[in-house]
C-alpha cells in the first residue's frame, strides 16, 4: 500500500513538473523571463521526472518499514530540492511566489506518514530555500534574475524568508495536527465498527430474514445512491470544466486583442517612422547647414533656429510612438533640470497651454542648488510638458499646476508608487488642485490608452505611458500622491550626477569634425536623403558618390573604391543594408560603413555591428552627428 501511494505521488510530482514548464514555457514566449531562466527550469523539470524511476526502485526493494520511510524521507528531500531549484532558475528572491509548492508537498505527505514527519519536510525546504538565498547574496552561484533591474535588500530577504519558514511550520502544525485527527478519528471508526459488527452478529443471528432483506434494500439503495452521486459528479465536473473553458477562452480573446493593438500599432510606427524620419531629416539638417553660413546678428537665425527645434520636436513625438512599440534610443546628457524646466515654460507649447485654460494659475518652484542628472534633454523636455498637460487638464475650470525641483537624499528604501531604493536623487514635482485619482484607477494610470479625459481635448493617451518609460529609462522612480478631491502630485525621480554640465554649447566650428578629401559614398533609395548627405559631406570637406540601391552600390564598389560607405537599412525595392554589407564584405572585408535608418536599433543593425559596421546614426540626423560618425569610421580605418 505504502509503494502504491508514492508510485502515485511520482505521477503527481511529474504532473506538477510538466505544470511548472509550461508555466515557464508561457513566461518565455511573453517575454517575461529569460531564455536561460526557461533552460534551468527544463533542466529542473527534467531532473524531477527522472529521479523517479530509480527511486521507486530503491522502494520496491526497500525492507523493513524503517529503511522503507528513511527512503521516503530521501525521495522527499530531493523533490524539494529540484523545487528550489525552479525557484533559483525563475530569479531566486523574485521566484518566492513559487514557494506554495513547499506546502502542497507537505500536506500531500502528511496523513500517510508519522506526525513529526511534516516539521522535518518544513525543515528541509526552509534549510534549502535559505541555503539557495544565501549563496545567492554570497555571490557563490550566479544569478538568474527575470528582472535585469531587480534587486533586494539583504533584511527585506530575510523577512521574506523569515515569514515563508514561519507559514511553512504552521502548515506543517496544521497538516500534523489534521493528519493526527484523521488518524483518531479512522480508529474512532474502526472500533464503533467493531461494536456494530459485533451487535450485528448478535441480531443478525436472531432475525436473519429480516437482516437479509434489510441488506438487499440498503445495497439496492447503495447502487442508486452511488449512480446518482457519480451522475452529480459527473455533472458538477462537466460545469466546472464548462466554465473553466469560459474564462480561458475570455482571458484568451482579452490577450489577443491587447496583442492586436500592440502589433498593430507596432506597424504602424514601423511602417511610419521610417518614411517620417527620412522627410523629417531635410527639416533638421538644413536649418543647421544654413546656420553656419549666416552671421550671428542675421535676422534669419531666429526662424531658421524655430524649423530646427520644430524638426527635433517633430522627430521626437515620432520617438514617442515607437517608444510603446520598440522602444527608441536614449541619447543621455549631463544637464540642469531647471533650465529644461525654464524652456519648457518659455516654449510656445507652455504658452498655447496656458490661452488654452485661461482660469489656471502656473507656478514653478526650482531649487537655485539644484543638482545635475543624466538624461535625453528631448525625452526629458517631452516628459515635463505631458505631465503639465495632465495637470491643466485634470482642473477643467479652474485650478493651479505648480512645478518644483529639489534635491533629496533616501537613507533607506522608500515604498512609493515604485519601490525607490536610497540614494542621492533630483525630484520633479508637478502638481495640480483636482479631484484626484481613485484607487481603481490609480494602479492603471500608466497603461497606452487607459484615460479617462474627454475625448478631443488631450492628447492620444500615451502620456503618461511615455513618461513612465523615459523615467525607467533614465534609471529613475515614480512617486504619485494623490486622493478623490485631493488633488494629483506625480514625484520622479532621477539619479543626481556629480559631473558638471557644459555652461555653453561649442560653437559649430568645434563641433564639426572635417574631412581631408576622403571618397564617401551614400547608399540611400530616398533622393532627398542622398542630396541632404551629399550637400552635408561634401562641405566638410569630402569627395562624395551616391547610389540609390544595394545593387548599385556592389556595383560600383566592384569597379571602384570607397574610404567609407553610409548605408541605409531600409531599401526598396532590392537588397536591404544589411545584405548590401555583406556582399560588400565580400569584394572588400576591410570596408569602413556607417549605418543610417529611420528606425530604432534592431538586431539586424546589431548583428552589422559586430561583423564590424561602425555607428548607428538615427534619422533624422543633424550635421554634427553625421560628421562625428564619418569621422569615427574613418578614424577607425586608419587605426587598423
Amino acid at each position: 500500500m505504502l509503494y502504491a501511494g508514492h508510485v502515485e505521488a511520482a505521477r503527481i510530482r511529474s504532473g506538477a513538473s510538466l505544470a511548472m514548464w509550461l508555466f515557464a514555457l508561457v513566461a518565455l514566449l511573453v517575454k517575461a523571463i529569460q531564455p536561460e531562466n526557461f533552460i534551468g527550469v527544463t533542466a529542473c523539470v527534467g531532473y524531477l521526472i527522472l529521479i523517479n524511476p530509480p527511486t521507486l526502485a530503491l522502494l520496491r526493494r526497500a525492507s523493513g518499514r524503517r529503511a522503507f520511510r528513511n527512503l521516503s524521507l530521501l525521495i522527499n528531500f530531493l523533490e524539494i530540492i529540484g523545487y528550489t531549484a525552479v525557484i533559483y532558475f525563475l530569479g531566486g528572491m523574485e521566484g518566492t511566489y513559487l514557494t506554495p509548492i513547499y506546502a502542497a508537498l507537505i500536506a500531500y505527505v502528511a496523513p500517510m506518514a508519522p506526525r513529526r514527519y511534516p516539521f522535518i519536510m518544513a525543515g528541509l525546504c526552509a534549510v534549502t530555500l535559505a541555503a539557495m538565498a544565501t549563496l545567492q547574496e554570497l555571490k557563490l552561484i550566479p544569478s538568474w534574475n527575470v528582472d535585469a533591474d531587480f534587486s533586494m535588500p539583504l533584511r527585506r530577504q530575510i523577512i521574506i524568508l523569515s515569514a515563508i519558514i514561519a507559514l511553512l511550520f504552521i502548515v506543517a502544525s496544521i497538516a500534523s495536527y489534521t493528519a493526527g485527527t484523521l488518524r483518531a478519528a479512522r480508529d474512532s471508526l474502526r472500533e464503533q465498527n467493531r461494536v456494530l459488527e459485533e451487535r450485528a452478529a448478535e441480531i443478525e443471528i436472531a432475525h436473519k430474514r429480516l437482516r437479509d432483506a434489510n441488506d438487499e434494500l440498503e445495497r439496492r439503495v447503495a447502487e442508486r445512491t452511488e449512480e446518482l452521486e457519480r451522475s452529480n459528479t459527473d455533472l458538477r465536473g462537466e460545469i466546472s470544466e464548462r466554465r473553466r473553458t469560459e474564462r480561458e477562452k475570455a482571458e484568451l480573446e482579452e490577450r489577443l486583442l491587447r496583442a492586436q493593438k500592440m502589433e498593430a500599432l507596432g506597424l504602424l510606427a514601423g511602417g511610419v517612422a521610417h518614411d517620417l524620419n527620412n522627410v523629417l531629416t531635410g527639416i533638421v539638417a538644413y536649418p543647421e547647414l544654413l546656420l553656419s553660413q549666416v552671421a550671428a546678428d542675421s535676422p534669419l537665425r531666429r526662424p531658421l533656429t524655430v524649423i530646427q527645434n520644430a524638426g527635433s520636436e517633430a522627430a521626437a513625438i515620432v520617438q514617442d510612438l515607437l517608444a510603446l512599440a520598440r522602444r527608441g534610443v536614449v541619447r543621455p546628457e549631463i544637464l540642469n533640470l531647471n533650465r529644461t524646466v525654464h524652456e519648457y515654460l518659455d516654449s510656445q507649447v507652455h504658452k498655447q497651454l496656458e490661452i488654452s485654460h485661461p482660469r489656471i494659475v502656473f507656478r514653478s518652484a526650482l531649487a537655485p542648488d539644484l543638482k545635475n542628472v543624466s538624461c535625453s534633454p528631448v525625452h526629458l523636455l517631452k516628459t515635463i510638458m505631458n505631465l503639465v498637460s495632465n495637470a491643466a487638464e485634470a482642473q477643467p475650470m479652474e485650478g493651479e499646476v505648480t512645478v518644483r525641483t529639489e534635491n533629496r537624499t533616501l537613507d533607506r528604501d522608500y515604498a512609493g508608487y515604485d519601490s525607490i531604493a536610497p540614494g542621492e536623487y533630483v525630484v520633479l514635482t508637478v502638481s495640480d488642485r483636482g479631484a484626484g485619482i481613485s484607487r481603481e484607477d490609480l494602479g492603471r494610470i500608466f497603461e497606452p490608452f487607459y484615460t479617462k479625459k474627454v475625448m478631443g481635448r488631450s492628447g492620444t493617451g500615451l502620456g503618461l505611458s511615455v513618461v513612465w518609460g523615459t523615467v525607467r529609462d533614465h534609471h529613475g522612480r515614480i512617486d504619485v500622491q494623490t486622493g478623490e478631491g485631493k488633488g494629483t502630485s506625480f514625484e520622479l525621480y532621477f539619479p543626481a550626477s556629480s559631473v558638471e554640465s557644459a555652461d555653453a554649447t561649442p560653437s559649430r566650428a568645434e563641433q564639426l569634425r572635417e574631412g581631408s578629401g576622403e571618397r564617401i559614398l551614400i547608399v540611400d533609395d530616398a533622393p532627398m536623403q542622398r542630396e541632404i548627405g551629399s550637400e552635408i559631406l561634401e562641405r566638410l570637406g569630402y569627395v562624395v558618390e551616391s547610389v540609390a540601391s544595394g545593387e548599385e552600390a556592389v556595383e560600383w564598389l566592384t569597379a571602384h573604391s570607397a574610404d567609407l560607405v553610409v548605408l541605409d537599412m531600409i531599401m526598396d525595392p532590392g537588397i536591404d543594408g544589411r545584405e548590401t554589407f555583406m556582399r560588400m564584405r565580400k569584394l572588400n572585408p576591410d570596408q569602413r560603413v556607417v549605418i543610417v535608418s529611420g528606425f530604432s536599433e534592431t538586431e539586424k543593425v546589431i548583428d552589422m555591428q559586430r561583423l564590424g559596421a561602425g555607428a548607428y546614426v538615427r534619422k533624422p540626423y543633424t550635421v554634427v552627428e553625421l560628421a562625428e560618425a564619418v569621422r569615427g569610421g574613418l578614424a577607425k580605418r586608419h587605426r587598423e
